[in-house]
């Protein structure tokens, strides 16, 4: 190679880098996309309104919210995943299209290495529930009245593979009751059959569980996390109520594409965090009975070791009981 075409290809590198530079530095020059992928209504597609609303303010363009359908979610975060790493498709999702999508479907990308974490903006607990009927009052003596009760203690899902399914899964594996996992069309319809009686528990999220607690449609047991709800303070931890360890929540996190470049990550963790210490969205978020993590829980080093230690806790536990999309 001659000294002037070695020259060129180094001044042509040189030139690519710089244009990167300046394009992290300069970022956004147009509007950010959050990719959610499930229909506009349901709780992630509630929550990326409220951050994309106060995030267009941090970083001065429109961050609008587009609902991309289908296969449990693995449409939509695929999308973000094809899309070019420069920080303007982000994706929303949680447990179940982070976690527990990769153990029940076989998905053309890698939900370990094929993204970058940006934050986690949300978590959100479940309760265990029952309906009135259950002679049991606290979580000891309801697993004491699930092994004596002869025969499998039903527990109504949202769907297969949902979170409520693996916790059903994972309470069995736990304590030893036997689980009969009844699938409804969405959490709600479980929820209805748990307050009629027609199923005996259930794995909830603290938001759509606790109207009906607090109308005493339904018996609360503990709560999936190591402290109480600051929306419902009575409701021991399941480490106080006789479970230890028995941790679900379904947090909420963003991600971009991998590759995207280290400063546009920045940025776009920092319109997070400033849109995460808005009263205005702490108390819309808090009213949905979700929790904010706390500012040292906000980086994305913080989202990359939570969402790793999830799949290394979900994924044997999903595979050792069979659990597949139907």
């Amino acid at each position: 190679m001659t000294t002037m075409r070695l020259f060129a290809r180094l001044a042509a590198a040189i030139a690519t880098i710089a244009t990167l530079g300046a394009t992290a530095q300069d970022f956004p020059v147009r509007p950010v996309t959050i990719v959610v992928p499930f229909s506009a209504g349901g709780p992630t597609d509630t929550i990326a309104r409220i951050m994309a609303e106060r995030m267009s303010r941090s970083l001065g363009q429109t961050v609008v919210v587009e609902n991309v359908t289908g296969a449990g979610g693995t449409i939509g975060v695929g999308k973000v995943v094809r899309a070019p790493a420069d920080g303007y498709t982000v994706s929303i999702g949680h447990i179940g299209t982070h976690v527990i999508n990769g153990a029940v479907h076989q998905l053309p990308y890698d939900l370990r290495t094929d993204m970058e974490p940006v934050a986690m903006i949300a978590t959100n607990p479940q309760v265990i529930i029952s309906n009135n009927a259950i002679p049991a009052t606290d979580l000891k003596s309801l697993i004491a009245w699930g092994r004596a009760k002869g025969s499998a203690v039903t527990s109504a899902t949202g769907g297969p593979g949902t979170p409520a399914h693996v916790s059903g899964v994972y309470f069995q594996q736990q304590t030893g009751v036997p689980i009969e996992v009844i699938h409804y069309r969405g959490s709600g319809p479980g929820i209805l059959d748990v307050i009629a009686g027609h199923v005996n528990l259930g794995f909830e999220q603290a938001a759509n569980a606790l109207p009906h607690i607090r109308a005493g449609k339904l018996r609360a047991y503990a709560v999936t996390a190591r402290s109480r709800l600051a929306a419902a303070p009575d409701i021991p931890t399941v480490d106080e109520a006789g479970l230890p360890g028995f941790y679900m929540a379904v947090w909420h996190g963003l991600w971009v594409p991998k590759g995207t470049p280290p400063a546009v990550i920045g940025k776009l963790n920092a319109a997070v965090r400033e849109t995460l210490a808005d009263p205005s969205v702490q108390k819309r978020l808090f009213d949905l009975g979700q929790e904010i993590p706390a500012a040292d829980q906000q980086s994305p080093e913080m989202l990359r070791a939570f969402h790793m230690a999830e799949i290394e806790k979900w994924w044997p536990v999903i595979r050792k009981a069979g659990i597949k999309p139907e």
